[in-house]
């Protein structure tokens, strides 16, 4: 389901760590998405981030997928939907 989501509003996704956080530190984003194959190095912040924000985080298990459901040829870490 989480792929599907990307796929359908990706044009109102936000792919990658950096620009993630920053969006959801300006209250843009609805919902976020974190591959559990990526390092936790760098989605702990995301992660952290958005439970202090109480903004709903899925799990999804391929980096390849998500990034894909993205509409890139690499893998993603992290995905954000903005709201709309």
């Amino acid at each position: 389901m989480s792929y599907e989501k990307v796929t359908q509003v990706k044009s109102r996704v936000i792919i990658g760590t950096k620009q993630t956080l920053k969006a959801m530190k300006n209250g843009e984003i609805s919902e976020v998405f974190i591959a559990d194959d990526a390092d936790p190095k760098i989605t702990q912040k995301v992660a952290s981030l958005a439970e202090e924000l109480n903004i709903p985080c899925e799990r999804v298990d391929s980096m390849n997928k998500l990034g894909a459901a993205c509409g890139i040829e690499v893998g993603a870490s992290t995905a954000a939907i903005k709201q709309s």
